[in-house]
């Protein structure tokens, strides 16, 4: 299919249209529309890929290699379900594909993560200290997911990150609502359990007394002590 912008793209006729107006242009080679939809779902796929990769470069990579079939394969589309989770599934088989042939090369999944530090605009508006706190227990929770088995992962963000239903998280995955139930339970029990591990390992660390206070405070005792 060559990629062609009509004179007219279904981007300047339509303020938002829906996604099966934007497949259909595409269809036609209307790569404008094309950009929408991939600016429409880049996140909730890149989520998707990442649960199951569990590193940022390969997602990306993966979510391009199923962007590109996508666009080949567009006119295939045949309404049976919407078009976000048809694109949901070449996403899943093109990261499932790239997890295989991880495997067959005996490489270890990476455990890298990088952290969008931009963050949304109020982020800006908080006192740093808030916003670093937000960063770190940002952090610790995609650890924690991370860490998750793989079958608990891809049901929790589905589920509870890009809040799809249990009915389309099972259609997706090829599971019944309720196997998606169970693995949702036993995933948030896992993440609580890990959390309050966390939380039980930082108490100790609370007002903590930093070698510069303990100095500060005995040199101040002994002055004034000299001082009386």
């Amino acid at each position: 299919m060559a990629a062609t912008i009509p004179l007219l793209s279904v981007v300047d006729a339509t303020p938002d249209p829906p996604d099966e107006i934007l497949l259909d242009a595409l269809s036609k080679g209307d790569t404008r529309a094309f950009e929408r939809l991939m600016r429409r779902h880049n996140q909730r796929l890149f989520r998707i890929s990442r649960a199951i990769l569990r590193d940022d470069a390969e997602a990306e990579d993966a979510l391009q290699d199923a962007y590109l079939h996508a666009y080949r394969h567009a006119g295939q589309f045949r309404g049976e379900s919407r078009v976000g989770t048809w694109l949901a599934r070449i996403v899943i088989n093109a990261s499932l594909m790239r997890l295989r042939h991880r495997r067959a090369r005996h490489e270890a999944p990476a455990a890298t993560l990088t952290v969008d530090n931009g963050g949304p605009a109020d982020d800006r508006l908080e006192p740093a200290h808030l916003t670093v706190l937000r960063r770190e227990v940002r952090r610790a929770l995609e650890r924690h997911v991370d860490a998750l088995p793989p079958r608990f992962r891809m049901v929790f963000v589905l589920r509870d990150i890009e809040e799809l239903s249990s009915e389309e998280t099972a259609r997706l995955l090829g599971l019944t609502e309720t196997t998606v139930r169970t693995r949702l339970f036993r995933a948030r029990a896992r993440l609580r359990a890990a959390l309050t591990r966390d939380l039980d390992g930082a108490v100790g660390d609370l007002f903590g007394f930093a070698g510069t206070r303990c100095d500060r405070i005995v040199t101040r005792v002994l002055a004034r002590l000299h001082d009386a």
